[in-house]
């Protein structure tokens, strides 16, 4: 398991179902930061609190043809777009800037990614060394040559390796191995008989065709799409489900190359080490069971074959920034049937994305001084350090748990590591030869750089000041390994954060999103690592039953939520998430009647200090999906669909209840509410 993303048990267990009422008496003018305006009145918030506080503004709005949806965070992010936009402008026109520099480097990678004209003239050129490679490869140990030489350059394929904390010693780098090699997005989709996910694979394969026809190989294009394919699904049959990988002890094997060696055959691990420059013989590996098949297939699997796999997956994964038909092909299958995307974004947006994701530290620096001013910072510390000390005593007040592991749970909490904002110290690509001349080119030696500064970790100790995500990214995380939480600078705007917002709005927004994180510390996987982020079992036998017992609860009532037709969220994939949503929301709310204005008698255009604290959590996540998309999203998606984020947790809370009147007779009350 690694970051969770925004996306504690210990608090929604106390919750209970009544009804009540409270009664405000003073109004006064204010400048709303929520926005009212789409709220649906004629649907009761007794019934479906969701539609209530979005669903004007569901029925009025369209999704661009460039999105997957629309909605808050898609908002947020096009103004993040904008703002990078403004500085990579700015660092593009610049005259002679100092060679190695953040603004020369994001400068001229924007520049020669917005360079469609080049990009078209040049067609597969750019891949040609790679794919003769490919074609030269004889036999499997020039294979796994290839394959390697595809990693240091960051294009690998067939497996997942990557430089990471061992799970049970976060103090220590380890080379990790897990499953991968599939182009659909998990084991299911090969395997699924319904027509969705049959007529799925058939566009898939003609994807294929297409793409190797797009590379000058189409004599036998079909029939090595189907041997392609069928490849794929002996891979994806050793394969783990999402909902399996979900599980950190089932998916920790520490293992020297000799156990490899004996457990899968002929790769010769110490080589393939050696190879990509690891120079110690132990590793983390993640299914084992996916590597014995594939050392089977290394035999039983034609040279030709594996040969086409690895062609069509290098291509693919560079398409989308090679010439319009590449990039067309990928779009149409991946964005388009898939997500249901209508057209690809503007093309600057793609580069934006793209300069954030691969040069995020040099772009992240000049956007925070930019655009992310010191008090909301300091708003931010005061917040969590708030949202703290609220779960703190929770934890305290908790009746089910020992006193013995209770202090260990809040040890963990005492020793989480906040980071907000931006990294106090940032990575230097100044070694980078990036220049205007071939996007592929600047993209190969970032991913040469990229795995160079992986592999420079092993052998140290954990740097655990290092950001996983970059300061403009509209997201927050929290990761177990490091038991920190992580909020960048791209997050802290509205409808998050408002800077002169009542705290009711904040609360309910922020720091609902604030004690998500936390909360993942304590989720089903979280709650497995100890305070210094080391896979291992803190908790006494009861307390973990009682626990599990009240997880269970959750997995139960999101299994029940249907989606689309007879489509259900699945609970267990969404299990830590949702355990997230609900106690950040409840924490949310216990540090919020801590405030002066909790307990005023206030109304601002008409609602309760309460009635607006969930309103902010609801405005949160008003967002409309495409069909497609939430089909993908049930599929691979650790998070529940956004009407199931709001209605789901506040149906478990007294407060709500009480904010909205809420009726045992009525839909949002839950009679086994936990």
């Amino acid at each position: 398991m690694k970051k969770s993303i925004f996306g504690l048990l210990f608090v929604m267990i106390a919750s209970t179902c009544i009804t009540g009422c409270n009664s405000k008496t003073e109004e006064t003018a204010y400048h709303d930061p929520l926005n009212l305006s789409g709220m649906d009145t004629a649907v009761s918030p007794t019934q479906n609190f969701f539609l209530y506080a979005n669903g004007d503004w569901l029925k009025n709005t369209k999704i661009p043809p460039s999105q997957t949806g629309w909605g808050s965070f898609y908002i947020v992010r096009d103004n993040a777009l904008a703002n990078m936009k403004t500085i990579l402008d700015s660092c593009e026109a610049l005259k002679n800037p100092a060679k190695g520099s953040p603004a020369q480097q994001i400068g001229d990678l924007y520049a020669v990614a917005l360079d469609s004209t080049a990009i078209d003239s040049a067609g597969i050129t750019p891949l040609k060394p790679d794919l003769q490679r490919i074609a030269s490869i004889q036999n499997i140990k020039d294979l796994l040559a290839v394959i390697i030489a595809e990693y240091k350059n960051g294009d690998g394929a067939l497996f997942s390796f990557y430089v990471s904390p061992d799970d049970k010693n976060s103090n220590i780098e380890r080379p990790h191995f897990d499953q991968g090699g599939l182009g659909l997005p998990n084991k299911n989709y090969y395997f699924k008989n319904d027509s969705t996910s049959k007529a799925i694979r058939t566009a898939y394969q003609a994807y294929i065709v297409k793409i190797l026809s797009l590379s000058g190989d189409s004599a036998n294009a079909g029939k090595d799409a189907s041997g392609i394919l069928a490849l794929e699904t002996k891979l994806a049959g050793a394969s783990k489900t999402p909902v399996e990988l979900r599980d950190p002890q089932a998916n920790y094997h520490l293992l020297t190359a000799k156990e490899m060696d004996k457990t899968a055959p002929g790769i010769n691990w110490q080589n393939l080490l050696q190879g990509l420059e690891v120079h110690e013989d132990t590793m983390q590996v993640g299914q084992p069971e996916f590597y014995k098949a594939l050392s089977g297939l290394l035999k039983s699997v034609p040279v030709v074959t594996w040969k086409k796999y690895l062609a069509f997956h290098l291509v693919s994964s560079y398409a989308s920034w090679l010439s319009e038909p590449f990039a067309q092909a990928r779009f149409d299958f991946y964005n388009k049937l898939l997500n249901g995307q209508q057209e690809p974004e503007a093309r600057w947006k793609r580069a934006c994305s793209l300069v954030n994701g691969i040069l995020g530290d040099a772009l992240g620096k000049l956007y925070v001084q930019r655009y992310f001013p010191p008090s909301a910072k300091t708003y931010m510390v005061n917040l969590v350090d708030n949202l703290q000390e609220t779960y703190r005593q929770r934890i305290e007040q908790t009746d089910w748990m020992s006193d013995s592991t209770k202090a260990k749970a809040i040890a963990k909490l005492n020793a989480f590591t906040k980071k907000i904002g931006y990294p106090d110290k940032w990575k230097d690509y100044s070694s980078i030869e990036i220049n205007r001349s071939s996007l592929i080119g600047d993209l190969q030696r970032i991913g040469q750089w990229q795995h160079n500064y992986n592999i420079d970790k092993l052998g140290k100790p954990t740097d655990k000041s290092e950001w996983q995500m970059t300061p403009p990214t509209v997201n927050a995380y929290y990761d177990p390994s490091f038991n920190e939480i992580v909020f960048p600078a791209g997050i802290l705007q509205p409808p998050f954060y408002f800077q002169h917002g009542d705290d009711a709005v904040n609360y309910g927004a922020i720091g609902a999103v604030i004690g998500h994180e936390m909360t993942h510390g304590f989720d089903d996987q979280g709650s497995q690592y100890d305070k210094d982020g080391n896979l291992k079992d803190w908790w006494t036998k009861e307390d973990r039953a009682r626990f599990d017992a009240h997880a269970n609860q959750i997995v139960n009532q999101y299994d029940n939520y249907v989606v689309l037709d007879s489509v259900h969220v699945n609970g267990k994939l969404t299990e830590g998430e949702n355990i997230a949503d609900n106690g950040g929301l409840a924490i949310a709310y216990a540090a919020f009647q801590k405030t002066p204005e909790a307990h005023k008698d206030t109304l601002i255009d008409g609602f309760t200090p309460d009635q607006r604290f969930f309103l902010a959590w609801a405005q949160v996540w008003r967002i409309k999906d495409r069909p497609q998309r939430l089909l993908w999203r049930i599929n691979n998606d650790p998070h529940s669909p956004e009407e199931y984020r709001v209605n789901g947790p506040v149906s478990n809370m007294t407060a709500f209840y009480q904010a909205f009147h809420i009726k045992p007779s009525e839909k949002m009350y839950r009679p086994d509410s936990v």
